[in-house]
Order: C-alpha cells, then sequence, then structure tokens
C-alpha cells in the first residue's frame, strides 16, 4: 500500500508521461491504462476510466489511447509544470521584460526577475524585486496565452513592487490612482478607475505613454 501523498506523485508522474508522450506523438497505452486504474482507485471514475478498463488493452487503437489519455488529462484538471513545458517560462520571462519598460519609465531602480524561490514547492514563478518576493506567485498555465502571460507578471510585479516600496506603482498621471493590469479587447492594458475607468496605456508601453 502506498501512502496517500506516493499515490498522488505516483498520479503526477502518469500525468506527466502521457502528456509529453502526446504532445511528442510517442503514446502507448501502459501508462494511460495505469493512470485509469489509479484514478478508479482514489474514487475518481470517469466515463474514460471505465471505457479503459473495460475493454482488453491489446483493442485499443493509437486513435483509441490518444483520445482516452488526453480526455483523463482534461477529466484530472491536469496542466504542465515548467518542467514539462519549458515555453510557459520563456512566455513569462518575455512578459516580465516588457513589464520591467513600464517600471524603468517609472524611475524604480532593482532588479527584477522571474525565480522559483526554495521555500515555494507548488511549481509557481515568481517575480523577485530587489532579491524579495510578495504577493501571489504565478502559475505555469498563465504563459500559455502571451497577452495574459503580460497581465499576470504585471500584476505580480505591482504587488512586490509596492510591497517592497511602501508606494503605489504604477500610478495614474491624469487621475493619481493607481493602475490596474486588465485584458482590454484581448489585449493587456494598464486600467485606472478615475473618471468612469480608462485605459491608460497597454503593458509595456506605459514609457510611451509618459513622453
Amino acid at each position: 500500500m502506498h501512502s496517500h501523498e506516493q499515490a498522488r506523485r505516483f498520479v503526477d508522474e502518469l500525468m506527466g508521461r502521457i502528456y509529453v508522450a502526446s504532445r511528442d506523438g510517442a503514446l502507448d497505452a501502459e501508462p494511460v491504462v495505469a493512470l485509469a486504474c489509479s484514478l478508479e482507485e482514489a474514487g475518481r471514475s470517469t466515463p474514460a476510466t471505465r471505457e479503459l478498463l473495460e475493454r482488453p488493452t491489446a483493442d485499443l487503437t493509437t486513435a483509441d489511447v490518444t483520445r482516452l489519455g488526453k480526455r483523463l488529462l482534461r477529466d484530472a484538471r491536469f496542466e504542465p509544470t515548467f518542467a514539462l513545458e519549458p515555453s510557459l517560462w520563456v512566455a513569462l520571462e518575455q512578459a516580465l521584460k516588457l513589464v520591467e519598460r513600464d517600471v524603468r519609465s517609472t524611475a524604480i531602480t532593482g532588479t527584477l526577475r522571474l525565480v522559483m524561490p526554495d521555500w515555494d514547492d507548488s511549481g509557481h514563478a515568481w517575480v523577485e524585486f530587489r532579491g524579495d518576493c510578495q504577493g501571489n506567485g504565478i502559475w505555469p498555465a498563465q504563459g500559455s496565452d502571451a497577452q495574459e502571460a503580460l497581465v499576470s507578471v504585471a500584476n505580480a510585479t505591482q504587488e512586490v513592487i509596492m510591497e517592497t516600496l511602501w508606494k503605489v506603482w504604477p500610478v495614474c498621471p491624469a487621475h493619481d490612482r493607481g493602475l490596474r493590469a486588465e485584458l482590454e479587447h484581448k489585449v493587456a492594458a494598464w486600467r485606472c478607475t478615475g473618471d468612469g475607468t480608462h485605459t491608460v496605456a497597454r503593458v509595456g508601453e506605459l514609457l510611451s505613454e509618459r513622453r
């Protein structure tokens, strides 16, 4: 018998194997059936787990294995880690470069970087400012869309800067109110709540707005 923690790690490893193999076009039945068994044992029965356990493995076609493997991941709400999908980390780093332009445009100095601190084992990325992390971490999945990545990184940067400097950042030049990064028409923008809410600049373009 495995402990609950061991069982959880085993399921996570299986899901990671299935995700990578499916992505690379090399998925076979063994990890998919093993995951179905583990989920059933944990009381997480789904149509996909039942189909896999009711059908002889030898009868499963490549298309069946791919379809059912993806369905298991979806049912389990699986999200790849940075280790499994390094492109997600790259997307967040690229977002931080744009956000840093906004930071420098307001004459704030200090090192900004994306980190995974030793004290956090959740798999989040964090924005570090002057050697400190504050606020909330960033899930890997938030790097799957460039504009959503910008919003997530902008908000994380805002949190750590305000906690470190004890002042509002960034600020609307027209209303002297703090801004908030949001998606506006699917584009990351700094928004102000003054005068009925308005857009001050796209994330990464505060510099051009202040000239």
